[in-house]
């Protein structure tokens, strides 16, 4: 394709980083269904140029069984760019922790690449497999395709959203639970929940092995799963002073970036003090000095609700409801409070109302009374100054008693 034709998208491939404009040309190139990328990148320039995008939403396509995983995509000017005048998307449900074998990707990539453009996003937001870019005609052979070589579909509309995880024990030695077997549990028990829209819109469920939170789960999942412990962080002496003697500032670079304090520094005896109970597993520390900290083997999760990215309302990030919480097969306790949640959800929420807002609405205490938890202290930011939380009548002490 001559570069003049695309002269704006041309301008996006200038530069030290990698363009997807290059991805694209390549596919025109090379791949089997090339029209298909050879048009996306007329129907994109003529986007640019006309300052307005060129998809419409013409109606619901699937596959069979199904009511999520295929996104419907057409162009409005599917005479003048017959190539993506259907463009339809697939979410692909990824594996556990995003483990693949050079096998099972070349196996997805000739499915694509036999029913669609060849183009994929390695991986969208909530943690898919995206193929982009197939005509209506090849959605049900293009999943039956990969049903054969062990893909299913993920979510998408008003259902739960493909459930993501962290590596976690895979190949991080900070991880408190088993993220890939819980992440798998989930998904195969919510099946109904995954693949067939019930709810008043998304719900997002992430798993972060500890408080790193290497899934951005606090800030774009309505429950959050964060690993975590509950007694004290390991500290080995020695591996401190040797950090010490190795040019590390404790008393600079770790305990005065300590959120909350809890740490001391004797610079003579080269002595490091937790005060555990004040400690919020920030992880400063201990990805400072993993050789000298670890977090403790009491382990478990924070579970965390009402996080979201601003679409029809602001911003949230996730509130505790469950200081800790053992994370053990088969999870009952935890699949118990999920259910609850989306009981209590699916029964107050409006159209396209996440968890969060709704909890922003109706308040906290009516949300903690329907699932049966107790208030905890991680929940109040500010004393007597909080929206969530009000006495009723009978809970208040009379005459000082």
């Amino acid at each position: 394709m001559a570069e003049s034709e695309t002269p704006k998208l041309d301008e996006l491939e200038k530069g030290p980083w990698p363009s997807f404009v290059s991805e694209i040309k390549r596919a025109a190139e090379n791949a089997p269904n090339k029209h298909m990328a050879q048009d996306l990148l007329r129907q994109l320039e003529r986007s640019y140029n006309d300052k307005i995008g060129h998809w419409k939403h013409g109606g619901i396509v699937g596959v069979k069984g199904y009511g999520g995983g295929v996104i419907g995509r057409y162009s409005d000017l599917p005479e003048e760019f017959p190539g993506v005048a259907e463009f339809h998307t697939f979410r692909v449900n990824q594996p556990s922790g995003w483990f693949y074998t050079t096998e099972k990707l070349r196996q997805l990539c000739e499915v694509w690449e036999k029913h669609g453009s060849g183009l994929t996003n390695m991986h969208g937001a909530t943690g898919d497999i995206i193929l982009l870019g197939a005509p209506t005609a090849e959605l049900q052979p293009c999943f039956d395709d990969l049903a054969e070589i062990g893909f299913d579909l993920g979510g998408s509309g008003s259902d739960m959203r493909t459930p993501s995880c962290c590596v976690g024990p895979g190949r991080c030695e900070y991880a408190c639970i088993d993220t890939l077997d819980l992440l798998y549990n989930i998904t195969m028990e919510y099946q109904d929940e995954l693949h067939r829209p019930m709810f008043p819109y998304k719900s997002k469920i992430k798993i972060s092995g500890c408080p790193n939170d290497c899934v951005a789960a606090v800030p774009r999942s309505d429950i959050s799963i964060i690993g975590t412990w509950r007694d004290n962080i390991r500290i080995d002496p020695d591996a401190v002073a040797e950090y010490a003697n190795n040019g590390i500032d404790i008393q600079a670079e770790v305990v005065d970036m300590c959120p909350t304090g809890c740490m001391s520094w004797d610079a003579e005896t080269k002595t490091l003090t937790i005060d555990n109970a004040e400690c919020n597993r920030c992880m400063h520390c201990i990805n400072l000095m993993p050789k000298a900290l670890r977090p403790g083997v009491e382990r478990g999760a924070t579970i965390m609700v009402g996080g979201k990215a601003p679409i029809v309302h602001g911003a949230l990030l996730s509130w505790v409801i469950v200081p800790f919480m053992k994370m053990e097969p088969p999870y009952t306790e935890f699949k118990e409070l999920l259910e609850k949640i989306w009981e209590w959800w699916d029964e107050n929420g409006k159209m396209r109302e996440r968890l969060g807002e709704l909890i922003n609405r109706l308040g906290m205490r009516s949300f903690l009374k329907a699932v049966g938890l107790p208030p905890v202290p991680q929940m109040v930011k500010v004393p007597r100054a909080n929206p969530y939380y009000f006495w009723d009548p009978e809970e208040v002490r009379k005459n000082g008693h």
